[in-house]
């Protein structure tokens, strides 16, 4: 993991700290109440102007619900540009972790493709095994938008009452609203390209996220 946080890299940990505020629908005081941080500090490490000990980083990241390895995501590249807009294959991270879900909880590997969760929607792969599901639940939430494009294998996509079988090159779109579970019910393996919207990702997501199908 990375240590370094200073001025450049504080930058990037208080956006990060942010980023991840916002999508586990936090307020700046919520954030600082549980992480016994004083607002005007949280403030200014959020803005890049305070360089925080790697203490009170754990105690932001405890209180955010994540290691402390997730405010350090791995900036490769020559340039400013690259560095902060592409993501290469081996520094993905790592969603399950986010959402408090190991492979066998939430039925698939997760990783997100997006460089940030700061924008109006993110992006990621999941790898669902032969046979696998998650918990026998549907999901779905008031607003946003869900979009897939199959790239490998399978997968049975259950929308409200309907359920559809998709296949490698198709690809699909519906509003969170409908209620939605999936599973990889063939021999082989599949892998999603997902991207939704809002970044909304609480804290105990387990019962409340909505990332993909």
């Amino acid at each position: 993991m990375q240590t370094n946080t200073a001025n450049t890299t504080g930058f990037s940990v208080g956006s990060e700290i942010r980023q991840l505020r916002k999508a586990r629908e936090l307020t700046l005081k919520d954030l600082s109440s549980g992480a016994g941080v004083s607002l005007s500090h949280l403030s200014a490490i959020e803005r890049g102007a305070s360089n925080p000990s790697m203490e009170v980083l754990a105690q932001i990241a405890d209180t955010l619900d994540v290691p402390l390895d997730w405010l350090f995501p791995r900036r490769t590249g020559t340039g400013p540009m690259e560095q902060s807009h592409v993501v290469r294959a081996h520094n993905r991270r790592d969603l399950n972790m986010l959402y408090a879900e190991d492979v066998a909880e939430l039925g698939y590997q997760d990783a997100l493709l997006s460089a940030s969760i700061g924008g109006q929607f993110y992006m990621g792969l999941a790898i669902y095994e032969p046979h696998s599901d998650r918990p026998d639940r549907t999901l779905h939430q008031p607003e946003g938008e869900h979009h897939g494009l199959v790239l490998q294998g399978e997968l049975e996509l259950q929308l409200g009452s309907e359920v559809i079988t998709l296949r490698e090159g198709d690809s699909y779109s519906f509003p969170a609203d409908i209620p939605h579970h999936a599973v990889n019910r063939s021999d082989k393996v599949c892998k999603l390209v997902w991207a939704a919207s809002p970044v909304v990702i609480p804290k105990n997501a387990a019962m409340k996220r909505d990332g993909e199908a």
